[in-house]
């Protein structure tokens, strides 16, 4: 019988910690709205920590838009950022809740 031995070997050129790298890393982003939990200064030093860059208007881009729980209606930004949407581009428009949740990943 042909005995067959796994010799997979796994390489790791980082440590898999260093390798997650978060979603704002790079990306360009936007508020919109006053958000409920934090001042727009506040959010944007947590953004900057995870390797965010901020916008001050919704342009081509942008990767993210992120609505504070304080807005009232739908924003000049969030209309632009689904105009853009519709014609391909990649924006994400996320509620405050959900940016939370992102800048309370641990950076490592």
């Amino acid at each position: 019988m042909n005995k067959q031995t796994d010799n997979t070997e796994i390489i790791f050129l980082c440590e898999p910690s260093e390798c997650l790298i978060h979603p704002f890393n790079q990306k360009q982003i936007v508020f919109t709205g006053a958000l409920s939990t934090m001042t727009r200064s506040q959010a944007a030093k947590h953004v900057q920590a995870f390797g965010g860059i901020m916008q001050g208007a919704v342009t081509q881009d942008t990767d993210f838009l992120i609505l504070g729980d304080k807005r009232r209606g739908i924003s000049t930004k969030q209309v632009k950022a689904e105009h853009f949407i519709s014609h391909g581009l990649d924006i994400q428009i996320i509620p405050e809740a959900d940016f939370m949740w992102l800048i309370s990943m641990h950076k490592e």
